[in-house]
Formats: C-alpha cells, sequence, structure tokens
C-alpha cells in the first residue's frame, strides 16, 4: 500500500450558542410589558349617591357627604379637636376630645355605627371618611396616634391635609 497521505479534517465548531444576553433581554420584555399592562387598567372609583325611594339619584337637600366625613384637627399640647359636616355649618359643633379608648376612638366608632342611619341603602359602614388635618404646632405622636386609632376603628378611608380653611384657621386661634 502506498502511503496516502493522511486527510486533514476541519475542526469542528462547537454547537453551543450562549443564550445569557437573550435571557436578560426576555425579562426585561417580561418586566416592561408587565408594567405597561399594569399602567394601562383603567382606574375607577367607587361614587356613591343618594338615592330616594324611587332608586333614582336624587339632588335634593341631602346633607350625605357631610355625614359621612369627621375633620380631626391636630394641635399643640396634644389637643384633638373634631367636628362633624362643614365647620360653617357644622352636624356636630367642633369640640375638644382626648386621644384614646373612650375618646376619639368611642367616638369614631360611634359614628361609624350610626352612619347607616343617614346613608342611602348602598352605603356601607366602612364607608365613613375621616380628614385628618395636623396643624403645624402639632407633633409626629400625635399625627401616629390618630392613625393607629384609624387602624383600631378600622376606618379605612382617611386622608391627611395639611392645609386649613379660615373657618378652621379662626377655630384654632379661638381655642
Amino acid at each position: 500500500m502506498k502511503n496516502l497521505p493522511k486527510k486533514v479534517r476541519s475542526k469542528k465548531l462547537s454547537s453551543r450558542v450562549d443564550l445569557t444576553a437573550m435571557v436578560s433581554v426576555s425579562f426585561l420584555l417580561i418586566i416592561f410589558f408587565m408594567v405597561v399592562g399594569e399602567l394601562s387598567k383603567a382606574k375607577i372609583m367607587n361614587l356613591s349617591l343618594p338615592h330616594n325611594n324611587e332608586g333614582r339619584i336624587s339632588c335634593g337637600t341631602i346633607r350625605e357627604g357631610e355625614y359621612r366625613s369627621i375633620t380631626v384637627i391636630l394641635d399643640d399640647n396634644n389637643r384633638l379637636i373634631y367636628y362633624m359636616g362643614l365647620v360653617s355649618s357644622p352636624i356636630i359643633a367642633p369640640k375638644e376630645i382626648q386621644y384614646g379608648k373612650e375618646g376619639i376612638r368611642k367616638e369614631l366608632l360611634s359614628r361609624k355605627q350610626n352612619i347607616l342611619n343617614y346613608s342611602s341603602k348602598n352605603v356601607r359602614p366602612e364607608n365613613l371618611i375621616v380628614i385628618i388635618k395636623p396643624s403645624k404646632k402639632s407633633n409626629f405622636k400625635n399625627l401616629v396616634d390618630i392613625l393607629d386609632e384609624m387602624a383600631i376603628a378600622e376606618i379605612s378611608t382617611y386622608a391627611i391635609v395639611p392645609e386649613f380653611t379660615p373657618e378652621e384657621s379662626k377655630l384654632l386661634a379661638s381655642k
């Protein structure tokens, strides 16, 4: 046999593909579409309107929103003033009350219980709205205390509003 030259075999290239970059891009796309999907959802808010006996919306002199709202003003020296309705024509006149079980908590639970008497059929007692207004003289502990009272009384709808109406400013100055 003759000495045949050896066949030169070509070097096989690796058939593995590095997908690290593809996985990173996939995760970024997934996160992007999740965020876009969440932001594109319609935001709705339940609106409780007063109804008359025939089931239609009535626009009479019902002050249902005022019966559902309590304003709590936090002032210096642990003073707590609350009223129900509008300060110019309150349902419950502004009065000073204490923190704790026998003070604001008792009042919140009582109002939450009585709200069904004044509200239309579709309003539940947990729809009591508390507006918390800390004055510049109040301290952080008072704000934490009133937020604790909201949690204890299971008031789910409340707002912290730093602005005062002129009537509320006069009320604070007089007390």
